[in-house]
């Protein structure tokens, strides 16, 4: 059955504010589909438009190719896990799985049967007489997911369920959903401001700012390739170098840094000559020992931090900071605070994107 869900140029406006810019969305059927962003970037208010808890001032929300215009959330094909969860704490974790079902007025039998094979998929089987109150933080995530299961939806809305939960237990939950989406097909649409959660889990993220979707792509070409500087600022952990653009040539540019000089990176097509923008290069792509091809920044070591398997150098340079991420093999005595080194990078590592927050 097609669970895909279309924003088809949906608008959302509170008076005279506007909460989410005309947005042109497909996310097709199946698909772990995250929106990231900060907070008040307008995630939610995307999600709740979908749910059928708000419906958009301009547009439409389609599900499975058919208008959910003037459906009310009750009567959409979607369930949504809150942040909070939302269980019933007087309830065992079988009749919270099994409330949805009752409400539709499904027979206690089919309703035994679906809360069984649901403890299952989330690997709780025999906890259905368990009181909420007797479960770990993780375990009462996985019993919100199954009880949003029960009610077979062909769209599950997650609204940050894992921000409560400690770092270990998160990252273990982050395995646990995927594994479940695999399994049950259903099209996950997922919001957070944890970058790690996004990309991490899913197919496709759609960077929010301002109510606008800045980019939308798989987690690894966001990383590599952002299309503007709030994306390559807010996707992982970037060094940002202001300059002038002065010349293209084959998909590279040439930017006037000012006291760093002439550094080269990759450019999109709305950069143009003359233009004021940012090279963004990230920690990890900075080398100690040039290589041919490479561009080297004069530096000065600030900070040296030992974190395991890797290293990371805070360093001046003569226009500003630098973060620097090295593997901890590449540790040696020199590298202290206040030595000079040279920073060194690969034109193609780079990428030059304008002043402009929108594309």
């Amino acid at each position: 059955m097609d669970s895909s869900v279309h924003l088809d140029n949906v608008v959302m406006q509170f008076g005279e504010f506007t909460a989410i810019q005309k947005t042109d969305l497909q996310i097709e059927s199946g698909e772990f589909f995250s929106f990231l962003g900060p907070s008040g970037c307008g995630k939610t208010t995307i999600l709740n438009m979908i749910s059928g808890f708000l419906e958009p001032t301009h547009g439409d929300v389609k599900i499975g190719g058919q208008s959910m215009r003037g459906v009310p959330a009750n009567k959409r094909p979607t369930s949504m896990i809150f942040q909070n969860l939302a269980l019933f704490p007087l309830m065992t974790v079988a009749e919270n799985i099994e409330f949805g079902l009752e409400v539709r007025g499904v027979s206690k039998a089919e309703r035994k049967k679906a809360s069984d094979r649901l403890l299952e998929l989330v690997a709780l089987d025999g906890s259905g007489s368990k009181k909420v109150t007797e479960l770990s933080g993780g375990q009462r995530q996985r019993i919100a997911i199954a009880r949003a299961l029960a009610v077979e939806p062909r769209v599950l809305l997650l609204d940050e369920p894992l921000s409560a939960l400690d770092l270990k237990l998160r990252q273990h939950m982050r395995a646990e959903l995927k594994d479940i989406q695999r399994k049950t097909g259903i099209t996950f649409i997922y919001i957070t401001h944890d970058q790690g959660e996004a990309l991490t889990m899913s197919d496709r993220v759609g960077v929010m700012s301002a109510g606008r979707l800045q980019q939308v792509a798989d987690p690894i070409t966001l990383y590599r390739d952002p299309h503007t500087s709030f994306v390559a600022s807010f996707v992982g952990e970037n060094n940002g170098i202001e300059g002038k653009v002065l010349s293209l040539n084959n998909g590279m540019a040439e930017m006037d840094c000012g006291q760093l000089g002439r550094l080269q990176g990759r450019v999109h097509n709305t950069v143009k000559a003359g233009d004021q923008a940012t090279l963004f290069i990230r920690p990890e792509h900075f080398r100690l020992q040039a290589e041919d091809n490479m561009l080297t920044i004069p530096s000065k070591i600030e900070e040296v931090n030992f974190e395991g398997a890797y290293l990371t150098l805070n360093a001046n340079t003569a226009a500003t900071k630098l973060a620097i991420q090295l593997g901890a093999h590449q540790f040696s005595e020199s590298l202290v605070a206040g030595a000079d080194i040279s920073l060194s990078y690969k034109v193609e590592d780079a990428i030059i994107l304008g002043a402009a927050e929108y594309v």
